[in-house]
């Protein structure tokens, strides 16, 4: 099949286009030439920027794709210029969105005020109703027009060219430029005795998926007609608590300490989430396990060993020390007696 990505050299990208390369796919990628890393030396790239996509669409038309996966659409503009040019030409659009979609999400952010919604959230769970969920905290322009939902609108309702849509979870791995994992992994190489959390944080459930395995699920909803016109969860199966994660990096990294759970009326500034953590964001990936047949290649075991020798040898190139003043650390653990 000959595949256009639109991204694909970050993160969840290189995995993808990997995997797609060694199933004998035809694949040209289109991105801005920025991020370094080891691909096939027989894969086309495009060198442009999405926003200037149109400018490019003579070269993209050329390679007459007959799928192209969307790694990034984050505005629905991105969403109707691809649409326009691939109209008529591509077959299928497979789509990367995200689980922030859901007003379980807008709830845990604190811009939706609606009681507790139920988990797990199945494809058909209320979405948010507030759009522009960053709006109100982001000066990026691009960010400020950020909206997967409005992604999805445009790609899902258009007879002509559809679409399959892939709502993702935390993802976690090597390349993580985000470095999910930091924050705790950070304190466990420094040998601090205990890890701090605010008691509802402890219990918080969210979803999670590590990043080969992701990559296999968008692999499989390309090469599987099934996935046309269909929208999936994609997680882990089960989702932990933050307890239970923070356990599981521990037991990766060789930390022995503990973990100290902050009653909600002792929790200090440094300690608070900053999230409604009596909302969860635990998802239900039953579709795409019945319909596509996706499971996990990797265990979590094998993915957080991975994961922590990467972070270790990647470590961030800022870190903000104000996110480790072990001194307030130290007091309120004295406090906690």
């Amino acid at each position: 099949m000959r595949i256009l990505i639109i991204g694909g050299t970050r993160f969840i990208g290189p995995p993808i286009v990997r995997s797609l390369f060694d199933k004998d796919h035809e694949l040209t990628l289109f991105h801005r030439g920025k991020s370094l890393v080891e691909l096939p030396k027989s894969i086309e790239h495009i060198i442009g920027d999405r926003q200037n996509l149109l400018n490019y669409s003579d070269q993209l038309k050329n390679f007459e794709p007959q799928l192209v996966l969307d790694m990034f659409p984050i505005t629905e503009q991105d969403a109707q210029v691809v649409m326009n040019i691939f109209k008529g030409i591509a077959k299928r659009i497979v789509a990367i969105s995200s689980q922030d979609v859901y007003r379980a999400y807008g709830k845990l952010i604190g811009i939706e005020n609606c009681s507790t919604i139920p988990v797990p959230l199945n494809e058909e769970a209320p979405l948010r109703k507030k759009l522009y969920p960053y709006r109100d905290n982001v000066k990026d322009n691009k960010l400020y027009n950020y909206d997967k939902i409005l992604v999805e609108r445009v790609y899902m309702n258009d007879p002509e060219l559809p679409c399959t849509v892939l709502r993702l979870p935390m993802v976690y791995g090597p390349g993580d430029y985000q470095h999910r994992l930091f924050p705790y992994l950070k304190r466990m190489n420094d040998n601090r005795p205990a890890i701090l959390l605010e008691q509802g944080m402890a219990q918080w459930c969210c979803s999670r998926g590590y990043v080969e395995n992701i990559a296999n699920a968008v692999v499989i909803a390309i090469e599987n007609v099934e996935a046309v016109n269909r929208i999936y969860n994609v997680s882990e199966e089960i989702s932990q608590s933050e307890t239970v994660w923070i356990k599981a990096i521990s037991k990766a990294s060789g930390w022995d300490g503990n973990i100290v759970v902050v009653p909600k009326e002792q929790t200090p500034k440094f300690v608070n989430p900053g999230i409604d953590t009596t909302q969860y964001l635990d998802v239900d990936t039953k579709r795409i396990r019945d319909e596509l047949g996706y499971k996990e290649l990797i265990s979590q075991d094998e993915a957080l060993r991975k994961t922590v020798e990467w972070e270790r040898s990647h470590p961030p190139e800022k870190i903000d020390p104000a996110m480790f003043d072990y001194k307030a650390e130290d007091n309120l653990l004295e406090q906690l007696g």
